[in-house]
């Protein structure tokens, strides 16, 4: 149905001549202002588009027609024609018809195939559309549209604005983006005609779409019409190739999926005009490597980019392919796939995964394995076959012992370099026992297998362990040992006598006993029946007793070849007695020969024993001779009193024996003179120099030798 029949469905003849009827008088202008054509695929030079008529009643003298687009022209019979091959038109042309009795203005509404389908209420709609008013307007602009990419020549004619009223006396005015607005100079008009030009090529990928401004003013600068908007849209041309961004490009594909798995999604990016088919992409394989089992492994749907396994599941194993990996050459081609479209490539890798669909497998169903007793440490290891990934835990091993280790004497690990399963024994193994172990191993792998598979016998092994006889050193019993004894026991006393057996039961030999360490060199050892004994004095105030425990080793050493030996330890507590007379201090005390504070000094005592053979102490001054006593002794505490001068002396120095006894049973006590000097202070310094010397000693000696001479007088 064309545009004619779709006219005379909603306007019928009768109607038509009615109209016609009323209208025998000539009515200036065209006589037919709006037209509907059909686009074609291209307008061709010389082809006639349509026939206007235009009268002004009075015969059309000085008539002249002005076409929107420059592309076209209206001959003076009314024919609008193409001046050259032209694709892109727009949506409406305008022509401008003048003469000197009249003007007018007709318009042609370029139309889609199928807006055809509608109803011509439905098409009369494009008009609004397309942003035409259809009120009378003084300026007329259409949208202008430009290929980009062209070449020189420039400035080159694009399009034509039409002033309704005439252009004598005013000038055309551009502005805007691309005009007077950066990227400046673009486009220009010419002033006094109207007609648009370009004077660069154009990238629609840098912009697509201007929109200027059109107005008309007088000679002095003042706006006469407008502004009117004007649009200039870039035609896109197919100047940009496919490009895939994202990459690299790897999927995943289980295998023994089903046909039509989707693997992954390949996405190309064109830079042209996606309403067009410039950007318009189809996908394409190009290339698989490896070609095998199937030189076609895969399809990729040619609108989505989506890939997809197109073979049947037994084919996607992966323990027959030649390799798990897939490599596909990927081709985006735009122009919706047509030879003409330009084309971008990439490569898509696809890594067939693993499933755990093989169980593991011992390489043979018994091992032997030899071990010394005592020896702990791997001691064989255990070697499987499974045709898995080895990166997956659908091939690395699991290993445990399902029977023959009652003593958790052994342990299996898995070696994650090389899936072996080391046996190792964790407590040392004893001939003596028993010399045989076998145990039962079971290997599974970390990922449960798939449900139709299932570990079989070759899932289980046995190991049989032969253990070989060593020569064990005697053990002491107990070890260590502990014995309490008094410090200074007599030299030779006994102090216990030790005991080792040998572990060899099956083997008859004989042990000896010798000192291994003494630090003090206070013990022996008989080497036949292992009696320890003093060979000097036990002091329990010694450097080498800490804690009141002596500590030595002895050893036990058998009759084998070569012998073996043991080490037993010994701890010998020592209890205090006393023996240790108490130690006073300090032992000098100074003071002022004037002090109001006669408190001269706080003696401390210490003893090296233990409680309760140290304080309290018993602190005593000896027998003070002379006419008058100038001190005395004040006990404060257990272990400390207090010196107290009873009168000021003279500068001297003054010897105090001071006797302190501890509590022990029976009691020691230990006499210590302490040396008093008394000082001259003046002026908060104390001047002990030119005392006396020994003042109270030499008075007892004159004392003495006094009463030495009246006794040989008497």
């Amino acid at each position: 149905v064309d545009v004619k029949s779709l006219f005379l469905f909603f306007f019928p003849p009768q109607v038509l001549l009615l109209a016609c009827a009323e209208d025998l008088e000539c009515v200036p202008g065209f006589q037919q202002k709006v037209f509907y054509i059909e686009k074609p695929f291209e307008f061709t030079e010389d082809q006639l588009v349509l026939n206007l008529k235009f009268d002004d009643c009075k015969g059309n003298n000085k008539l002249n027609f002005e076409v929107s687009n420059p592309d076209f022209t209206v001959e003076l019979d009314g024919n609008l024609v193409a001046l050259k091959n032209v694709s892109e038109v727009g949506r409406a042309l305008f022509v401008h018809a003048r003469s000197e009795h009249a003007e007018d203005m007709a318009e042609i509404f370029i139309l889609e195939a199928n807006e055809k389908r509608g109803a011509l209420k439905e098409i009369l709609k494009l008009e609004g559309n397309l942003g035409i008013p259809r009120q009378k307007r003084a300026l007329l602009t259409t949208p202008i549209l430009i290929p980009e990419n062209q070449r020189p020549p420039f400035p080159r004619l694009v399009g034509k604005v039409i002033r309704s009223e005439g252009t004598e006396g005013v000038k055309f005015r551009l502005s805007g983006r691309g005009v007077d607005q950066d990227p400046k100079g673009i486009f220009r008009i010419n002033e006094m005609s109207g007609d648009v030009s370009v004077t660069r090529t154009l990238d629609r990928e840098a912009i697509a779409n201007y929109e200027l401004e059109v107005e008309v003013v007088d000679m002095n600068g003042k706006t006469m019409d407008g502004p009117v908007r004007l649009d200039i849209s870039v035609i896109d041309q197919n100047d940009n190739r496919p490009m895939f961004k994202e990459g690299p490009y790897v999927g995943h594909v289980m295998e023994g999926s089903a046909t039509g798995t989707t693997v992954m999604r390949m996405a190309a990016f064109d830079a042209d005009d996606a309403s067009t088919d410039n950007a318009l992409l189809r996908y394409n394989i190009l290339r698989q490597t490896p070609t095998k089992p199937s030189p076609n492994m895969f399809y990729i749907d040619p609108e989505k980019g989506d890939i997809v396994t197109v073979v049947s599941p037994a084919l996607l194993d992966r323990e027959t392919m030649e390799s798990p990996k897939y490599e596909l050459v990927i081709e985006a081609k735009d122009m919706g796939g047509m030879d003409v479209g330009l084309t971008g490539t990439a490569t898509a890798t696809i890594l067939i995964d693993d499933k755990n669909d093989h169980a593991p497998e011992f390489t043979k169903k018994e091992f032997q394995a030899t071990v010394k007793e005592g020896v702990t440490g791997v001691i064989v290891n255990l070697t499987v076959g499974d045709r898995d990934d080895p990166a997956t835990g659908a091939w690395r091993a699991v290993y445990s012992i399902i029977n023959g280790n009652p003593g958790q004497s052994f342990e299996i690990h898995t070696n994650p370099q090389t899936n072996e399963g080391m046996l190792s024994v964790v407590k040392p193994l004893d001939y003596e026992i028993s010399a045989f172990h076998t145990l039962l191993i079971k290997v599974e792998n970390e990922d449960p297998l798939i449900p139709d598979i299932a570990y079989g016998p070759s899932s289980t092994a046995t190991v049989q362990i032969t253990v070989e006889d060593v020569n064990e050193g005697p053990v002491f019993h107990p070890n260590p040992m502990a014995v309490t004894k008094q410090e200074n026991i007599p030299v030779g006393s006994v102090v216990l006598t030790v005991n080792a057996t040998d572990p060899d039961t099956l083997q008859h030999q004989t042990i000896r006993y010798s000192v291994y360490k003494d630090p003090a060199g206070w013990l022996e050892i008989n080497p036949t029946n292992g009696t320890v004994g003093t060979t000097a004095v036990l002091d329990r105030e010694s450097p080498f007793v800490h804690n009141n425990v002596y500590t030595a080793l002895f050893l036990a050493i058998d009759s084998g070849n070569p012998p073996a030996t043991g080490t037993g330890t010994l701890h010998i507590t020592l209890e205090d007695v006393n023996d240790n007379v108490p130690s006073l201090y300090p032992t000098l005390a100074k003071v002022c020969d004037d002090a109001k504070d006669l408190r001269v000094v706080v003696l401390g005592a210490s003893d090296k024993d233990l409680h309760p053979n140290t304080d309290p102490f018993k602190f005593e001054l000896s027998k003070q001779s002379g006419p008058e006593k100038l001190w005395r002794i004040n006990r404060l505490n257990n272990t400390h009193a207090q010196v107290i001068l009873l009168q000021n002396l003279k500068k001297a120095n003054y010897n105090i024996p001071i006797s302190v006894t501890d509590s022990g049973k029976p009691p020691l006590t230990n006499t210590t003179e302490l040396r008093l000097q008394v000082c001259t202070c003046k002026k908060s310094k104390m001047d002990c120099s030119a005392t006396d010397a020994l003042h109270i000693s030499l008075t007892l000696i004159l004392l003495s030798l006094l009463s030495l001479f009246c006794k040989s007088f008497a």
